[in-house]
């Protein structure tokens, strides 16, 4: 599949990208939020073919130690073709000295994770203020 990724957010169709948050579940995310969100993000990667947004993913870094990467996500026409691996494996080579990266994969989602060299920690930990993420994610 020809599909190019891009680096920067200069040029984001930010109602594609609403669509494809809505389509796999992400109802809050709205043009607003999603331009904020990218904006402040150091570090992203967009998915396109044929000049259309297919799917993204973004990291925060300090530039050294630490890295959390965020909202990789594809359109669900595209999902299971190797878009969603791509996106990730560019996030991480963007990251590539960066000894400390961090992810919260989505449920159901944690064997795609796994597949590309993430794996549980022993002590993460996380504070959810929507109780709906609470019980899906946290332990106690």
């Amino acid at each position: 599949m020809n599909v190019q990724l891009l680096r920067d957010c200069e040029h984001l169709n930010l109602a594609e990208m609403e669509e494809i948050y809505h389509l796999v579940g992400w109802k809050r995310h709205n043009q607003k939020i999603i331009q904020q969100v990218f904006t402040a993000s150091n570090v992203i990667c967009v998915a396109l073919r044929d000049q259309h947004i297919i799917g993204f993913g973004r990291a925060m870094s300090d530039g050294v130690f630490n890295a959390a990467i965020y909202d990789v996500v594809v359109h669900p026409d595209f999902q299971k073709s190797g878009v969603g691996k791509r996106i990730v494996e560019d996030l991480l080579n963007q990251l590539k000295d960066i000894s400390c990266i961090h992810l919260i994969a989505t449920t159901g989602n944690e064997d795609f994770y796994r597949n590309l060299g993430f794996n549980k920690t022993k002590t993460g930990m996380a504070r959810y203020l929507n109780p709906n993420l609470t019980m899906e994610y946290l332990d106690s």
